[in-house]
């Protein structure tokens, strides 16, 4: 058997397992093997490097997306390469952790950011950082700078610096407004200025200096002008609408003040308090339901019902009485609180809810009866007799005219005729009284020259006793019908 090459690196079994399977050769040309080349080995160097670039270049991408672009500042705070809620704190902490040192009184004194309440909207100011200078918009890296508004709490501030510089602060004395009895109106206290720190010119001068990267500033303690919060024109103000009040307050049934509210008693109601610098009214609920409780005798009243003399037609000559509904007060149980809230508003009216009780009306026909042939007056209301008189008449040729007639004219007192009796009507009869007319010169009058009742005596007029002259005169107004007859 041909002796087998055995191919370099193989070994002893791997030769044998060959000869195991020789192929098929051609007639006496001996097999010969090829040696075998050793596999390549696969080389991964480079695509494991080119996975860890890749990987980069990803994790860059995606902090573009959320990061601030580079040479962005806010508020004076460089925040770029930031993301907004770390720009935020960035900002933040620079403004809490400043310095400003007092000068300009016994020692400089120094105090933070944060002790004097100092405060900027860095989330807003941040968030806009990123919308408008993104990192991954390259056109947008190196922008302007993003100024931001300083606040300072204004208590604590002020607290801070009290304790701090105490000769600087004299505190100011706000307008006011008192009710003055002896008036019997509001009137008003002045304003007093006084001193302190001022945190309006500190506040610019912290602004500039974070907008210029300074950490620490120097700012003067010393007095400045501190006005009243309330001004004297804020009082006056004031003042006046309460007055305006005291001329309207009370309650009310429809338009009427049915139960006015004294000055002295409002005043009792009403408080002005200086609430921060804001001068407000305040009602006193409980002593408005000491009024409220008084309400019911003052409001209910029984209906008044209505008397008109009437003539025989029925147009109403004099009214007696006239009508008013009765009424009863209704629910109380808020009314305090009720007025107290509008009271507050400036609000003096405060309408009461009443039940109405309708009043009735009477008409009384009032009516005169003159009798030729008997000399009697008679007196008539609604058709039944009141009482009736003997009188005199005219006599002769100046008989009383018969016929239907109205009382026109009335006086107390007149004199009749002519001084001079040779001229007509050729008599002459002074301060004739209770004269009443109606026909013409005919009249219903007293007579004080004669008492021959029950004869005609004048010159045409119906004379009668001056008492009975004057009642008959005071209980028929104008308009009462006059009947003359035999």
């Amino acid at each position: 058997m041909t002796d087998l090459v055995t191919a370099p690196g193989e070994d002893a079994a791997q030769s044998t397992a060959t000869t195991d399977a020789v192929p098929p050769h051609d007639g006496d040309r001996p097999l010969e093997w090829a040696p075998r080349e050793p596999a390549p080995k696969k080389h991964r160097t480079g695509m494991w490097v080119g996975i860890g670039v890749g990987a980069l270049v990803i994790a860059a991408g995606a902090a573009s997306m959320i990061l601030i672009a580079p040479g962005t500042t806010v508020a004076g705070v460089p925040v770029g390469g930031l993301t907004a809620g770390a720009a935020a704190e960035v900002v933040e902490s620079r403004l809490a952790d400043m310095q400003i040192t007092l000068t300009g009184v016994d020692g400089d004194v120094s105090v933070t950011g944060a002790e004097l309440g100092a405060s900027v909207d860095a989330k807003a100011l941040a968030d806009q950082a990123f919308a408008e200078h993104p990192m991954w918009n390259v056109a947008a890296w190196m922008p302007d700078p993003i100024p931001g508004e300083i606040a300072l709490d204004p208590e604590v501030a002020h607290d801070t610096l009290r304790t701090l510089v105490p000769a600087s602060y004299e505190d100011a004395v706000d307008a006011g407004v008192v009710f003055d009895a002896d008036k019997a109106a509001y009137v008003t206290t002045p304003a007093e200025s006084g001193t302190g720190v001022d945190l309006d010119a500190l506040t610019d001068v912290m602004v500039a200096a974070l907008a210029d990267g300074d950490e620490t500033i120097s700012f003067s303690g010393a007095p400045a002008a501190a006005p009243a919060s309330v001004t004297d024109a804020d009082a006056a103000g004031v003042a006046e609408d309460l007055n305006a009040m005291l001329g309207t307050i009370g309650f009310y049934v429809g338009d009427e003040r049915t139960v006015p509210v004294a000055p002295e008693v409002a005043a009792t109601w009403l408080e002005v308090v200086d609430d921060d610098g804001q001068l407000r009214i305040v009602a006193d609920e409980d002593a408005i339901q000491a009024t409220v409780d008084t309400l019911p005798k003052l409001v209910d009243r029984e209906p008044v019902d209505a008397e008109a003399i009437v003539n025989a037609g029925g147009t109403v000559l004099e009214e007696i009485t006239t009508g008013v509904n009765g009424r009863t007060l209704g629910d109380t149980s808020t009314l305090a609180s009720d007025f107290a809230a509008q009271l507050e508003t400036g609000n003096a009216v405060q309408p009461l809810e009443v039940e109405e009780v309708a009043f009735q009306s009477t008409t009384l026909k009032r009516e005169i009866d003159v009798n030729l042939s008997t000399q009697t007056v008679s007196v008539f209301e609604n058709d039944t007799l009141v009482d009736s008189w003997a009188v005199s008449s005219g006599a002769g040729s100046s008989a009383t005219n018969t016929g239907s007639f109205q009382v026109g004219w009335k006086t107390s007192s007149q004199n009749m005729g002519n001084p001079d009796l040779t001229q007509a009507p050729n008599y002459y009869q002074p301060d004739v009284k209770w004269v009443m007319y109606f026909n013409g010169d005919e009249a219903l009058h007293g007579v004080y020259w004669h008492s021959n009742w029950g004869t005609p005596m004048s010159h045409g007029c119906v004379g009668m006793p001056e008492w009975r002259a004057q009642w008959l005169y005071q209980w028929a107004p104008q308009g009462t019908n006059v009947y003359v007859h035999y």
